[in-house]
């Protein structure tokens, strides 16, 4: 897969949330996971190795944030945090709310679905807010760079 026929550089990949020059937090509309959340690199490499220390380091921190912020806003039973890159080989991260009600719970998203779920919403805006405020707790607590 070459950077001109990747997704992931063609289109946002989803609602952007937050960005800055190394990569961007977007919101996927998915109907059973409202908080599902991607961290996506703003340039074409398929793998972590492929960054510096300092853009792996930060890369991760903004993953750390985006889990912060789905945790303290949607409370769920755990987080999925998953970096597969199969289908697109774009470094990303999917960031994702769970529910032991959900509907694929306790497999991944991705597996067969073992009940109908339960329906949840997320407030998109307080979603931005609580992602902004963990990127500012982060920036406090280490040498990244302020958005």
């Amino acid at each position: 897969m070459t950077a001109a026929s990747c997704e992931l550089c063609n289109s946002a990949g989803g609602e952007t949330l937050w960005q800055d020059g190394l990569c961007r937090v977007v919101l996927v509309e998915d109907r059973d996971y409202p908080g599902f959340c991607r961290v996506i690199l703003n340039q074409h490499v398929s793998e972590m190795t492929d960054l510096d220390a300092a853009s792996r380091q930060k890369l991760m921190r903004v993953v750390f944030a985006a889990e912060g912020a789905l945790r303290e806003l949607m409370q769920p039973a755990k987080i999925n945090l998953a970096s597969l890159g199969n289908k697109v080989a774009h470094l990303h991260w999917h960031v994702i709310a769970r529910y032991a009600d959900d509907r694929h719970f306790p497999g991944s998203v991705w597996s067969e679905v073992q009940r109908d779920g339960v329906p949840r919403a997320v407030d998109r805006t307080a979603l931005q807010l609580a992602l902004r405020a963990h990127l500012q707790s982060a920036a406090e607590q280490s040498a990244f760079p302020r958005a």
